[in-house]
């Protein structure tokens, strides 16, 4: 592997094996109807260093297609998601013991003649070495193993990828490397640029998810990765964060991408970004608004899963020479929507609409404000507790039927009066005719989420320009910009892409505070922000040269 111009630092595991039921390695093999299992397959890798996969392939029939699921959860472990996450809405019915986490089933897919390879990557559980995550290194071992794959005897030499979350971004890694046997990829949710959709949104750390995830991949027997050390080390986007930051313009493999509108703050940013910027001549998307886990092993989605891999490892005719290059949901609220196909994404044809901010009013409106106004909140209440002295609210509503669907901007000027920088949380909210908040589903277990968030800590408010659009502010993260007190600043705050329409007489709601505007008891996981600059007063300033808005994409009918 090339130097990076760093080194990774390391710890000791934060488990071993054991704790969670992986016994060391022993090769074994049994059939268990059509299927041959051959457990703790040593594969080594350009170095030297073993790693152990399970293998899961028909025991009679013409050369099988691999499908590999490259992740640090453990291919031994089997997860109930209807008892560790029983929100999720994950049908059991729609899985076997088989099925490792966020991975495709084995069952399933063997009797419709692929293989299926769970891998516990380099130092993760018992295989060798020291274990590092979404980096160069671990992308190119996930190589070896297509490699390896797409060169075995019981083989078509065909390899494709699956898997959810991490199991995704692990594609976007090895893609990147275009390693040779490698035919077909199925990112399904999953982040790409860990540093702005993880770790520290807008720049402000996420304290919840991100330290949470050592917990799960940090069983093993050598060391790990010390992601706390290295986080707490780089607050600004360096070399190490570029290494963790998949170089998606390289990828060329045909990629059926599925992303949904309700990963706020995880991965509905990234797999949109990995869909618009990957060079593959044969892709779709599809996005949806249910949740990701339940989606993923629904019997409709494996059966297009099935279409996608058919077609491109096995070639068969399917569906697949149907489908519109981009279908997407336009959701009313949860679980009721409408399907949509396009040519490309964004969405050709929309149209980027100004809702000004009236300070004076708490209102939105198509035309700007007649004069100037100021609002504050105070940025450390709890929002709860807090009422409407924590938060600014904004609200439009809609005369006539409309569908927003893609990327918001809110440009809003701002002053903190009591510090030298802020913590700025954005929701966007959808209200029904008689006022109240239209629930959607968020963070793959709960069903009271927003229409799209956003988040920005003002001292990082640089933009790279170079990769900033009107729609789409991409922050430089490189250095902090701190504030006058009481000065205001222009700020944008780039919101996540959402699909969502409003009939007339419903509205859509801004709210702006100092702290999270969705609040779960703990030990629920999704993303946290408590490690905050917040102090005293925000204010907000619109009209009169001080123009705020929220840019909206108005798509559909004129």
């Amino acid at each position: 592997m090339a130097d990076q111009g760093f080194e990774y630092r390391f710890r000791a595991p934060l488990g071993a094996p054991r704790d969670k039921g992986a016994e060391p390695p022993a090769f074994r093999r049994e059939v268990v109807g059509g299927m041959l299992i051959e457990r703790d397959v040593a594969v080594p890798l350009r170095d030297g260093t073993v790693i152990y996969l399970d293998l899961f392939r028909p025991v009679d029939g013409p050369p099988a297609p691999p499908l590999i699921g490259w992740g640090p959860y453990g291919k031994h472990g089997h997860t109930r998601y209807s008892q560790s996450f029983p929100k999720a809405d994950v049908a059991d019915e729609h899985l076997t013991k088989y099925t490792a986490f966020e991975a495709p089933d084995p069952v399933f897919w063997v009797a419709n003649g692929y293989a299926v390879i769970n891998v516990d990557p380099r130092g993760t559980w018992y295989s060798q070495g020291r274990a590092t995550y979404l980096s160069p290194q671990e992308a190119e071992d996930f190589f070896d193993v297509i490699e390896w794959a797409g060169t075995r005897d019981w083989s078509n030499g065909k390899v494709g990828l699956s898997g959810v979350s991490y199991l995704t971004c692990s594609q976007w890694r090895v893609a990147e490397l275009n390693p040779p046997h490698l035919a077909a990829i199925n990112p399904w949710e999953g982040w790409s640029d860990t540093y702005r959709e993880v770790a520290r949104h807008g720049g402000i750390p996420e304290t919840s998810f991100w330290p949470y995830l050592p917990t799960r991949w940090g069983h093993s027997t050598t060391q790990v990765e010390d992601l706390a050390l290295e986080t707490a080390e780089r607050p600004f986007f360096d070399a190490y964060w570029a290494s963790k930051a998949a170089q998606l313009e390289k990828i060329a493999v045909p990629a059926y991408v599925v992303a949904s509108w309700t990963d706020q703050g995880l991965h509905t940013r990234g797999t949109l970004e990995g869909f618009r910027r990957i060079s593959s001549e044969q892709k779709w998307l599809e996005v949806h608004g249910r949740k990701k886990w339940a989606h993923y092993y629904d019997p409709e989605s494996v059966k297009r899963q099935k279409a996608f891999f058919d077609h491109f490892l096995k070639g068969q005719k399917s569906e697949l020479a149907r489908w519109p290059r981009v279908r997407f949901e336009v959701r009313e609220k949860y679980l009721t929507a409408a399907e949509h196909a396009a040519t490309d994404w964004p969405l050709p044809g929309t149209r980027y609409t100004r809702l000004h901010l009236d300070a004076a009013a708490g209102s939105l409106s198509f035309d700007p404000p007649q004069g100037a106004a100021r609002c504050a909140y105070d940025s450390a209440a709890d929002s709860a507790a807090g009422g409407e002295a924590a938060r600014a609210s904004f609200d439009i509503t809609f005369a006539e039927p409309v569908e927003l669907v893609g990327h918001m901007k809110l440009r809003i000027w701002m002053a903190a009066e009591a510090c030298d920088d802020m913590d700025i949380f954005v929701a966007v909210q959808k209200l029904g005719k008689d006022g109240e908040i239209v629930p959607f589903a968020y963070y793959a277990q709960f069903e009271d989420g927003p229409v799209a968030l956003g988040w920005l800590r003002a001292s990082h408010r640089e933009l790279d320009t170079a990769r900033s659009t009107e729609y789409r502010p991409v922050l430089a993260h490189v250095r902090e910009a701190k504030l006058v007190h009481g000065g205001f600043v222009p700020l944008d705050i780039e919101i996540w892409p959402s699909g969502t329409a409003f009939a007339a007489g419903e509205g859509l709601r801004l709210v702006v505070q100092g702290r999270d505007i969705y609040d779960y008891p703990k030990p629920s996981v999704y993303a946290r922000h408590e490690d905050l600059v917040n102090r005293g007063r925000h204010l907000i300033a619109t009209g009169s040269g001080r123009e705020s808005y929220l840019l909206v994409p108005v798509t559909g009918p004129d």
